[in-house]
């Protein structure tokens, strides 16, 4: 089984993943709908490795139709304009490792500048997520490599990857304490603030990847996180033929 994943690489925020028996556009499509459905309309930066499906999905993903008041025929798909991509690819020829970046979409003075906000300057690279990839390999035993641990479905890695994924996320990076297991987690010391406190000097604010991002201002505990209700969709009415019924008239009034 393949998995593909993504993350924010200022705040560290673990965004989601895709799994399938094959490394194919697939697999790389079904990640990039994901990023394109939470993604806001400003500029962006994806870095990629040298596989050519991440260019074609992720290009596939944010472009969006237009069509002319009258106009007949196909719409036009537009690309968005603020999407940057750029490509790692790494290549080994007798023992030696040659490392090309590459700029497949967008002006290199907005790349840079993107590079300056997410990751304070430095290079075009693909460090953080190859990061990751090792703390999910660390985490769960099924990927890692000559094991004798198995998942026998891929309902059980998908589930396993979500629940890894959601507590590197809102619990932080790091080792459950012995006092208090499944619990608490350590923050993700990278994202720490330093706080002022006058004369006395400084002390570090530490903060979890969700709480950068905006989305909690408290670090989760393990129980917080598995008793969470998650909202279910908006209900619809099924679609059939003639005038619906009173009773699934009285159905959608309610949801309404």
């Amino acid at each position: 089984m393949w998995i593909a994943m993504a993350m924010m690489v200022s705040t560290r925020l673990w965004l989601g993943g895709a799994i399938s028996p094959k490394r194919n556009l697939d697999l790389i499509q079904a990640l990039a709908d994901q990023i394109r459905r939470i993604a806001l309309c400003r500029e962006l930066l994806l870095a990629v490795d040298g596989l050519a499906s991440y260019v074609k999905a992720f290009r596939r993903a944010f472009r969006t139709s237009f069509q002319e008041r009258g106009a007949q025929g196909r719409a036009q798909l537009i690309a968005w304009p603020n999407i940057a991509i750029v490509q790692v690819v790494k290549q080994r020829q007798e023992k030696v490792l040659t490392v090309e970046r590459r700029i497949v979409q967008g002006c290199e003075k907005m790349i840079m500048r993107l590079l300056r906000l997410s990751q304070n300057g430095g290079v075009i690279n693909t460090a953080y997520i190859e990061r990751l990839n090792a703390t999910f390999r660390q985490r769960l035993a099924w990927l890692a490599r000559r094991t004798r641990h198995l998942a026998q479905q891929s309902e059980t890695l998908m589930a396993g990857m979500f629940i890894v994924g959601c507590m590197y996320t809102i619990l932080a990076q790091g080792n459950f304490s012995r006092r208090n297991i499944g619990t608490m987690c350590d923050n993700h010391l990278s994202l720490r603030l330093k706080l002022s406190v006058g004369r006395r000097g400084y002390r570090w604010v530490q903060r979890t990847p969700a709480m950068a991002t905006g989305l909690t201002d408290h670090r989760w505990s393990v129980a917080e996180l598995f008793f969470f209700k998650v909202p279910p969709p908006r209900w619809k009415p099924p679609k059939r033929r003639g005038r619906p019924s009173k009773a699934i008239m009285e159905l959608a009034i309610q949801w309404c």
